[in-house]
């Protein structure tokens, strides 16, 4: 486009040409509505969190900072937001939640041949399955595996240390796994 880098709009939209915010939604409306479906599983609420993030995104446009990407920006507020929404949601009802670090110890294996076919099945279960995943651990994966961006990105969205991206990612993919095989044994 015409307009620039995101960063580069964003700047314009900082100095005063506001109207070229529309640039910045037309970019991340369907990534966030993506984002937002996969993370919050309610289109109509999911629909109203992303013109949430937007709001937000515009009414703190000054805090971002130039010399970074745009995208880890963006996403943080879209975090933060689904995680209000969800709060707001559980707020209504009690749930049953446990933490799959007290389960479930993190066991460090090193990369073999079989990483690439174990990436091959996590995405064809990843559908079917990331519902059940807490939000600590969907994510994560949906930044990844959804959104495309590296543990780097996904690090300052959700203002963890890179290791603990990778950690994450590692225990959402074995409890996937153990998901998709207590399917396949009901079935």
């Amino acid at each position: 486009m015409a307009e620039g880098t995101d960063e580069q709009v964003a700047v314009r939209v900082q100095q005063g040409e506001s109207d070229l915010f529309g640039v910045l939604i037309e970019r991340y409306q369907a990534k966030l509505s993506r984002y937002a479906r996969k993370f919050l599983f309610d289109l109509d609420d999911a629909a109203d969190v992303v013109q949430d993030v937007f709001i937000k995104a515009y009414e703190n446009i000054q805090s971002f900072d130039p010399s970074r990407k745009f995208s880890p920006w963006i996403y943080r507020i879209a975090h933060n937001e689904f995680v209000n929404a969800l709060k707001k949601r559980t707020a209504s009802r009690t749930i049953f939640a446990f933490d799959l670090d007290t389960l479930v110890p993190h066991l460090a294996a090193p990369e073999t041949a079989d990483s690439a076919a174990l990436e091959r099945d996590l995405r064809a279960t990843l559908e079917k399955h990331l519902e059940k995943l807490g939000a600590k651990y969907r994510e994560p994966v949906i930044l990844y595996y959804l959104e495309g961006m590296d543990y780097r990105e996904i690090s300052e969205v959700l203002h963890i240390p890179v290791s603990t991206v990778g950690v994450r990612l590692a225990r959402a993919r074995t409890a996937l796994q153990r998901f998709s095989a207590s399917h396949t044994d009901l079935v």
